[in-house]
């Protein structure tokens, strides 16, 4: 009990600390700021780059469900558009419920509509985020090779290099270890099974359950072509996340070279991470506008290029993720009961 309530207090101060440090670097990035120059920027935006911004947003999660629709063909073939309506509610729940459960969401919903279960969805999500790790691993390649942008001591592109390497060697013994995951399942007589077996009866029927489904979901396509056009698909979706930046960028008179735009999604797609990971709010807002005073973007332009590309990621999702919920007969509070009822279905 008494660890347990210093687990909890140090949470509470972790939590106190990183929005604390949030709050500073927000009043930092807004001391800089021009707001009689930021308000003449807004006033002269041009609106039809700046409507640009999130038909892109939209673009890439209608590819992206092109792509898991080729994944899951092995299980069941799934309308691209029911795919897409499941993505935006996943990344709506995502707003609401900040904990990373946008593919547990997304797969309930498809499980939901399809009939079928929630591991095996699972399964195919996950590996569908293995093929975008891969492709951002080729990605940061290309950014340190082709961007310049000022680093005396080299401590960003030493991290960006790290990280691009240690993606690459974990996505792939990921891969490694999904393949030999499945073929132990399928095998009645594997450790894993036995293992399982040990368990109370409660707990071992649903995990023996949930482990063959997901193993049944990990799936690659038999064609050829649909082999190939996941990894395409996966390298189209980071180019149209690169023109987020570019048309928020036009609207305000901004115009980098293409492997900014390159370096802009890499970066980010890192600090990301790493702010979810310390808990620390607003990190593509802060990292983004550090990004680009790095390429040379005065503060008033980047802050309202940040603001037009966050704004529109939110609106987007929110108005189709709550439409694709509604179609399909799916409440906000449903969303509530998602774990158990994946537990059910798997």
């Amino acid at each position: 009990m008494m660890s347990q309530a210093a687990g909890k207090w140090r949470h509470h101060w972790w939590s106190i600390g990183a929005g604390l440090v949030g709050v500073a670097v927000l009043a930092w990035v807004l001391w800089r700021i021009d707001f009689g120059r930021l308000g003449t920027l807004v006033a002269e935006a041009n609106v039809g780059y700046l409507l640009l911004v999130p038909l892109a947003i939209a673009l890439e999660q209608l590819v992206r469900a092109w792509k898991w629709r080729q994944l899951l063909y092995a299980i069941r073939s799934i309308g691209t558009l029911r795919l897409f309506g499941a993505i935006m509610a996943g990344y709506l729940t995502t707003l609401l419920i900040p904990f990373g459960v946008s593919p547990l969401v997304r797969s309930w919903l498809v499980a939901r509509l399809e009939n079928l279960t929630v591991s095996a969805v699972l399964a195919t999500a996950a590996i569908d985020r293995l093929v975008d790790g891969v492709v951002f691993s080729g990605f940061v390649a290309l950014a340190l090779t082709l961007t310049v942008f000022p680093d005396p001591s080299g401590g960003i592109r030493f991290g960006l290099t790290v990280g691009g390497v240690g993606g690459l060697v974990l996505f792939t013994l990921l891969f490694i270890a999904l393949a030999r995951y499945k073929r132990h399942v399928q095998r009645r007589d594997n450790w894993i099974i036995r293992l399982i077996g040990r368990l109370p009866a409660r707990f071992a029927a649903p995990a023996g359950r949930f482990m063959r489904s997901f193993a049944e979901g990990i799936v690659w396509p038999q064609a050829a072509w649909r082999g190939v056009s996941i990894v395409l698909a996966s390298i189209l979706i980071k180019l149209i996340a690169i023109t987020h930046f570019l048309w928020a960028g036009l609207a305000f008179g901004v115009v980098l070279r293409p492997a900014d735009y390159v370096f802009l999604v890499v970066f980010l797609g890192f600090l990301i991470i790493l702010t979810r990971l310390a808990r620390i709010p607003g990190g593509f807002f802060f990292g983004a506008i550090f990004a680009l005073d790095l390429l040379g973007v005065a503060e008033e332009q980047a802050l309202a290029m940040v603001l037009v590309v966050q704004f529109s990621s939110m609106l987007t999702v929110a108005g189709i993720g709550a439409l694709a919920l509604w179609r399909n007969g799916v409440a906000l509070g449903d969303l509530q009961v998602v774990k158990g009822d994946a537990a059910a279905r798997s």
